[in-house]
């Protein structure tokens, strides 16, 4: 019988694997996603972070939509290339981004037994977004990552899921290496395409 432990060993293996492959911009990193976030589904649940565990049902359809994307580029990414936006299009974001906490961890706040539902809602829909942005690899995905990590690991040891805030200080490590990859493979492909 798998008990939690072996389930959230399992599911932080997996998203090891997806960040490294992500970082490596390959599309194998969408399969690992999608069996790490469907076994976070039932571990978040069990400990009342509903947005985490809701979250983790968008990151499995995310899976699928950039395993899509990063598939149709091909071998050689064609067409799925390293982009950047602008500072005005993050502004709008992170406005979204704090008018959906206040709302979701207000709701979560009257309705729910919820641990730190604002904070859970915070990390929940930057993660919508920012998982969004690496779909499209949009560069400064890696960004937000790291300040998602950061707070996310904090809530992850407050909950006794050590194994996962274990991951997540991984994350953050990753994040930044991801980011300094990324930002080299987007320079390389802006030299190329001169």
């Amino acid at each position: 019988m798998i008990d939690g432990l072996n389930l959230e060993t399992l599911a932080v293996i997996l998203g090891i694997a997806y960040i490294v492959l992500a970082m490596r911009e390959n599309s194998l990193c969408w399969y690992c996603a999608f069996f790490s976030t469907a076994l976070y589904v039932w571990i978040f649940g069990d400990v009342s972070l509903y947005m985490e565990s809701a979250l983790n049902v968008y990151y499995m359809g995310m899976a699928v939509y950039g395993w899509f994307l990063w598939w149709r580029g091909g071998e050689q990414k064609a067409g799925v290339t390293i982009v950047r936006w602008p500072v005005s299009r993050h502004l709008q974001i992170v406005c979204i981004i704090l008018l959906l906490s206040l709302g979701s961890g207000y709701l979560l706040s009257e309705h729910t037994n919820a641990h730190r539902p604002f904070v859970d809602s915070f990390t929940t829909w930057a993660s919508v977004l920012a998982t969004f942005m690496v779909a499209k690899k949009v560069l400064e995905n890696w960004l937000y990552w790291i300040l998602i990590n950061t707070i996310s690991i904090f809530l992850f040891i407050e909950r006794d899921l050590d194994q996962t805030a274990a991951m997540f200080s991984l994350y953050l490590l990753l994040s930044v290496l991801g980011y300094m990859t990324w930002l080299k493979n987007y320079a390389k492909q802006n030299q190329t395409s001169s």
